[in-house]
């Protein structure tokens, strides 16, 4: 097989399109509210729109998100856990119990009769640190799985009880590492696991689920990124510029992988009330290539995109984006300054970025809006960019986390306070924001080269009411968790 020297690389999804000069902000305070005419033609299916229910006349002020995600296990939530990393929702959850607080989860097939399962567990004691003893852990929590056909299919095809113990769990910094081997049932192509992680004492429990697949085609079901040691999973889409990492699998095979790199700037997300049509895909050109070989360490010295297959010519790999040290946390004042376009209007993004010194022109933004006010501007300031780090680490694709739609979601809204799944598609559910008790917000995951979990929100011009009352929120500093 012959390495392409170069290739342009057509993406299937739209969002890769380039067009800074143009591209809306999602907030505008001078954008007239459409009239009935000259709103766009809706989807036929009506459960894709924006569900609101009841007015509450709420100040925008005290409709403000809150900070922290909150453990799983209300009695409506479905699987409430993405792959992404999706803090897990639902309500009870006093500071005072140990909890699991997020769930992130990766499969890697083994054989033709079994794959082996990651999960990173995210866990809190009552005085608000992780735990980070296994024996801890094992005391306090059960651990157990059940694999159905789908997710509107409850026919059991099997269950286990996962064992807690040096073998099948790993300290790593602030969270839990398991892993353990799920059989694969009698003539399952595929399957959706639901674990769920229940504390002892309490009875509360948080649920992840998992789309598995025992026939695996994509080099991402039997590859992934591990540490430099080759022992522990990644389980996200960026490393750091110079990072040690590994690519393997279950087996520890070697062979030669085919990389491409894309230095590319990729758009931000737009209005969740930008109905029109999406801009047209463009290709990628390819900026530099390289080999490298499964299970064995090796650095990616430059920022970037890269793009890993079996193949030359395969069309899905497996995407990685290469980052500063300190992402996903933002800190040069040039890239501080392009998350504010979520609450900014078109005329203060063009100041910002013709800026000649960014920092100055940021401060001068921030203060400006808090009427001259340091500790307003220092709590706003604080709160906006905890939420566009956590985006970062939770949504990062083949774009940083902070340019996806959920990214946008979760910075302006905060984590939802419910998620309903299917197997395309992530339904989010705030309570009582704005002047609505509920609204949700529907994300349709989308085919994509580089990642499986890549999803666009279906937009609305409805959701203006709620979008910018919490805006001008933000605008004003009564946003401060």
């Amino acid at each position: 097989m012959r390495l392409l020297s170069a290739i342009t690389l057509t993406l299937l999804v739209s969002a890769c399109a380039s067009s800074k000069k143009t591209q809306p902000t999602a907030y505008d305070s001078n954008r007239p509210t459409p009239s009935r005419a000259e709103t766009p033609n809706r989807p036929s299916d009506m459960s894709n729109r924006p569900r609101t229910a009841g007015s509450l006349n709420a100040d925008p002020g005290a409709s403000a998100p809150g900070a922290s995600a909150r453990p799983a296990g209300s009695p409506n939530a479905r699987p409430t856990t993405p792959a992404s990393g999706t803090p897990l929702t639902g309500g009870g959850n006093s500071a005072s119990d140990y909890a699991v607080t997020a769930i992130k989860g990766k499969f890697l097939t083994v054989d033709s009769t079994a794959t082996r399962v990651y999960l990173h567990i995210y866990t809190r004691q009552p005085d608000g640190k992780p735990i980070r003893n296994i024996d801890d852990f094992a005391t306090r929590f059960l651990v157990n799985y059940v694999l159905y056909p789908d997710y509107n299919n409850r026919e059991r095809l099997g269950y286990g009880n996962v064992p807690i113990n040096a073998e099948t769990m790993t300290v790593l910094g602030d969270y839990l590492v398991l892993n353990f081997e799920v059989k694969r049932p009698k003539d399952a192509v595929s399957a959706i696991m639901l674990t769920e992680i229940t504390e002892v004492n309490s009875g509360r429990k948080a649920l992840n689920d998992l789309q598995l697949r025992f026939q695996a085609p994509r080099v991402t079901d039997r590859f992934t990124l591990f540490d430099a040691q080759g022992r522990l999973p990644r389980l996200r889409n960026f490393v750091s510029r110079n990072d040690t990492v590994v690519i393997r699998d279950v087996n520890g095979t070697s062979k030669p992988l085919y990389g491409f790199r894309y230095k590319h700037e990729f758009d931000a997300a737009s209005s969740p009330m930008n109905t029109g049509n999406r801009p047209v895909p463009k290709t990628l050109a390819v900026d530099s290539t390289l080999t490298v070989m499964t299970n064995q360490p090796f650095q990616l010295p430059k920022e970037g995109l890269y793009f890993f297959l079996e193949d030359t010519t395969d069309t899905y790999g497996l995407g990685l984006m290469v980052t500063d040290n300190r992402f996903p946390k933002l800190t040069r004042p040039e890239k501080l300054a392009k998350p504010v376009m979520y609450v900014s209007t078109s005329s203060e993004m063009n100041e910002l970025g013709g800026a000649s010194d960014a920092k100055k022109a940021l401060d001068k933004y921030w203060l400006g809006l808090m009427s001259g006010n340091e500790d307003v501007a220092r709590r706003t300031i604080r709160a906006y960019y905890n939420r566009v780090e956590e985006a970062n680490r939770l949504f990062t694709t083949y774009k940083e986390g902070w340019k996806t739609d959920k990214g946008m979601i979760y910075i302006v809204l905060g984590p939802p306070d419910r998620v309903q799944r299917s197997r395309d598609r992530e339904v989010w559910v705030y309570n009582r924001r704005a002047n609505v008790s509920e609204i949700n917000f529907t994300f349709n995951r989308k085919p994509n080269q580089f990642v499986d979990d890549h999803y666009e929100l279906v937009r609305f011009a409805e959701y203006q009411p709620v979008w910018y009352p919490i805006v001008e929120a933000w605008r004003t500093g009564a946003i401060r968790d």
